[in-house]
């Protein structure tokens, strides 16, 4: 069977990206996945006959997120204390075992959990995001209206409620949020730290939207988060806290029907930004297409009383890119021109920031 081969090559493919991106955690567990799966264990019993592609499924990372879960809910207690929450000086040896039990004795909850694609909301693409926000903010002294497609819960809408922070710059915001993203910035400062964006509405859509008024899919969201990263552990619980005090809310809806209707109803006087973040990897190829074109053709339509922002942070190779490195890139384009320019490039969690190509 094909899968025989695909699908340890993905956990050990998934693997490497971990400990790229910094869990060493996650990683060990992945290559867990492939020998348990080419020794014909549970992991072949749960994932053998995955019907679909399994990289582009997330798979790996669905495992780990369920296993993740357990602990965090206290499904799997004798298995959360060899977690890197509770065993900073955690070994796979003992963990693995464990988790290995504690799957096979769980097997329909396990199989039911892993129906549902991961979802983590990474904060830390905002500051990615940042300096095409701000330039905006700058550039256009008006109010500004965002709308962000494939949102999940909602958490980056609070981009200017949020602190920044790197070892050259810094944005604090006052009073403080309890969020501050911080990541290794390599490239000149933002301009315009200090522009003042004025938000006068924040909309936003996902297919499969979380309601952090419901503990259980808070829960949900959390599970995803690697369990070595303390960080973005605490960063999440606190972007969590405070979406729930903003009341940011996340429309269920296609993203191309939304962004019709919403673009068709924007206001006629201020700024429109449509952003999304590592949406555009998950969408058919005809609906991406019917994205751009629906934002092209609006941008078309832009005034100078009320222009239009395209700012995405997405893979390089969907804009022309190269396809051989996993690299992001932050893209911004305005109409009235339309002219569109790439302001820097970084990873899917945002660990550093590089220049763009020459």
């Amino acid at each position: 069977m094909l899968g025989e081969t695909i699908i340890p090559a993905h956990f050990r493919e998934q693997a490497e990206w971990c400990r790229t991106l910094g869990s060493s955690f996650t990683a060990d567990l992945c290559l867990a996945f492939a020998e348990d799966f080419e020794a014909g264990g549970i992991i072949a019993g749960l994932v053998s006959d995955w019907p679909t592609n399994p990289r582009k499924d997330a798979l790996a990372l669905r495992l780990a997120g369920c296993l993740h879960h357990a602990v965090l809910t206290g499904r799997a207690p004798e298995l959360a204390r060899t977690y890197p929450a509770s065993d900073p000086h955690w070994k796979m040896s003992k963990v693995w075992p464990l988790a290995r039990d504690w799957l096979s004795g769980h097997r329909d909850w396990v199989i039911a959990f892993l129906e549902s694609p991961p979802q983590t909301n990474e904060t830390r693409r905002c500051i990615a995001l940042l300096p095409g926000f701000l330039e905006l903010a700058h550039r256009f002294d008006m109010p500004m209206h965002l709308l962000e497609l494939g949102a999940s819960a909602g958490l980056n809408q609070n981009w200017d409620r949020y602190s920044y922070s790197t070892s050259s710059w810094q944005r604090l915001q006052r009073p403080k949020s309890g969020v501050t993203i911080t990541t290794d910035w390599q490239i000149d400062p933002p301009r315009y730290l200090d522009a003042q964006p004025r938000v006068d509405s924040r909309a936003a859509c996902d297919l499969s939207p979380f309601d952090l008024s419901d503990p259980e899919q808070v829960m949900r969201l959390k599970c995803y988060t690697w369990p070595d990263q303390e960080e973005r552990l605490s960063r999440l619980d606190a972007a969590v806290r405070l979406a729930q005090q903003t009341g940011i809310s996340v429309d269920k809806a296609d993203a191309a029907d939304w962004l019709t209707r919403k673009l068709e109803a924007r206001p006629a006087k201020g700024l429109t930004v449509v952003f999304h973040s590592v949406f555009l990897i998950y969408p058919p190829r005809e609906v991406i297409g019917q994205i751009m074109s629906t934002i092209a053709a609006h941008g078309e339509r832009a005034t100078p009383d009320a222009p239009l922002a395209w700012l995405s942070y997405e893979s390089e190779a969907l804009f022309g890119g190269s396809t051989d490195t996993p690299l992001m890139e932050t893209r911004m384009q305005v109409w009235p021109g339309g002219k569109a320019r790439t302001l820097n490039r970084s990873n899917g969690h945002v660990t550093q920031v590089i220049a763009p190509p020459a």
